[in-house]
């Protein structure tokens, strides 16, 4: 019995990811998700309280998912190179599906998904800052507060990638660049990357 309502709440679970990287927030509704999971409105709510419920249990399993994969990629290599690696793999993972990435990074919503960004960013940063006080402290890097420019590096990683995510169209030029801007913000060397 246990095993039908986790595999019916996964299936929720999924439903609402795909019409979250189809149609957004907006076209994430209970009974859209109903339909697409093939079930009554109603045993929507026998899961989640409402949509912000829903979509922040949404939110929680991909982003997880997300930091998971960067610390994967930040697991060896030089500090430089791990470092880059978050950033390339994030940037490379978001203009896979466009739509998706643009939704769960700025597509206004419930301030609890607000949050969930907040907490997921911080997350992000904390990989990237630990790569950081490891090159400071072998001296592959120069002394620098490794929190403060994993988070500039994570707003910027952001910020880049908001263009080419709501247009989905990528310039060629986005993912190097990014790299040599965080090999530069770190006091890497710009070709420890290549």
């Amino acid at each position: 019995m246990q095993a039908r309502l986790d595999a019916q709440r996964e299936s929720l679970v999924a439903a609402a990811a795909a019409l979250l990287a189809e149609q957004g927030f907006a076209g994430c509704t209970v009974a859209a998700v109903a339909a697409r999971a093939g079930v009554a409105s109603g045993t929507v709510y026998k899961y989640f309280a409402g949509k912000a419920e829903l979509i922040a249990e949404v939110f929680r399993s991909i982003v997880t998912h997300e930091v998971e994969v960067v610390r994967q990629a930040a697991s060896s290599g030089s500090a430089a190179e791990c470092t880059a690696a978050v950033l390339e793999t994030f940037a490379r993972r978001a203009l896979k599906t466009p739509r998706r990435a643009y939704v769960l990074l700025v597509e206004p919503v419930d301030p609890v998904i607000d949050e969930l960004r907040l907490e997921f960013r911080r997350a992000f940063r904390d990989v990237i800052t630990a790569a950081i006080e490891r090159g400071v402290r072998t001296g592959e890097l120069p002394p620098q507060n490794a929190s403060v420019v994993a988070a500039a590096l994570v707003g910027a990683a952001g910020e880049a990638l908001i263009g080419p995510l709501a247009t989905g169209a990528e310039d060629p030029d986005t993912i190097p660049t990014l790299i040599e801007f965080t090999l530069r913000a770190i006091g890497g060397a710009v070709d420890a990357h290549a």
